[in-house]
C-alpha cells in the first residue's frame, strides 16, 4: 500500500521560506541536502511524517510562474519493483526505475508516473533517505 511522503515547492529564498513555514505551520528543518546547482530542504513537524520539500535553485534570481515552477506529490511503497510491474500492468505507463546515488550514498529509488491531468506522482522505495 502507497503512504504519502512529501509534497514538493520551488522557492528562490530559503530563509525567508524556512521562517514563513516555521512560523504559519510550525514546520522546521528535518533535513537538508546541498547539491552543486541546487538545495532540497525537507520540513515537517510532529503532527505527521509528511513532509514539504523545498528546492531551492541556486542560479534562479527571478521570481516563479507557477505554470513552469514543477511540483510534485510523493508516496512511498516498499517493494519498488514490484509497484512498477503492477502500474505496468494497469497500463499506468509509469516512467522508469530511477536510482539518486549522487557520490555513491543512495538517496533515492523511485519512478514517477502522470495522473490523467498531467500531475506528476513520485513513488519512492522504502529506502535511502526514505526507508
Amino acid at each position: 500500500m502507497a503512504r504519502a511522503i512529501h509534497s514538493m515547492i520551488r522557492v528562490r529564498d530559503e530563509a525567508q521560506s524556512v521562517a514563513f513555514y516555521r512560523t504559519a505551520f510550525g514546520l522546521e528543518v528535518a533535513d537538508r541536502l546541498d547539491f552543486d546547482s541546487f538545495t532540497l530542504i525537507y520540513l515537517s513537524n510532529a503532527e505527521s511524517g509528511f513532509e514539504l520539500e523545498l528546492t531551492v535553485n541556486k542560479d534562479r534570481d527571478t521570481p516563479y510562474d507557477l505554470g513552469d515552477g514543477y511540483g510534485h506529490f510523493a508516496v512511498s511503497v516498499e517493494d519498488l519493483a514490484a509497484e512498477h510491474a503492477r502500474f505496468e500492468r494497469a497500463g499506468l505507463k509509469p516512467r522508469k526505475l530511477v536510482e539518486f546515488a549522487p557520490g555513491g550514498t543512495l538517496v533515492a529509488r523511485f519512478f514517477f508516473v502522470t495522473d490523467p491531468d498531467g500531475y506528476e506522482i513520485e513513488v519512492l522505495e522504502r529506502s535511502g533517505r526514505f526507508g
